[in-house]
């Protein structure tokens, strides 16, 4: 899942996401996936511990994530 040309909001960090982690960020939105029952800032937490993630780009993946499950996606 890429990132389209000329995002915003949280989207806007997903090329560097993918440059500085290596993983693309269907495998980011799977680990929350895994985690959906955990409150927004404890899956940022889990993102930066275990997964070493910074906290700009663990926060911009869980709003991303939080502001898509109300919409099926």
């Amino acid at each position: 899942m890429g990132n389209p040309a000329g995002a915003t909001g949280p989207a806007s960090y997903f090329p560097s996401i993918e440059r500085t982690y290596g993983k693309p960020i269907a495998h980011w939105l799977a680990v929350l996936d895994q985690t959906a029952g955990l409150a927004h800032m404890d899956q940022v937490a889990l993102l930066r511990q275990t997964h070493g993630l910074g906290h700009g780009h663990a926060n911009a993946l869980v709003a991303w994530r939080r502001s898509r499950q109300g919409r099926g996606a």
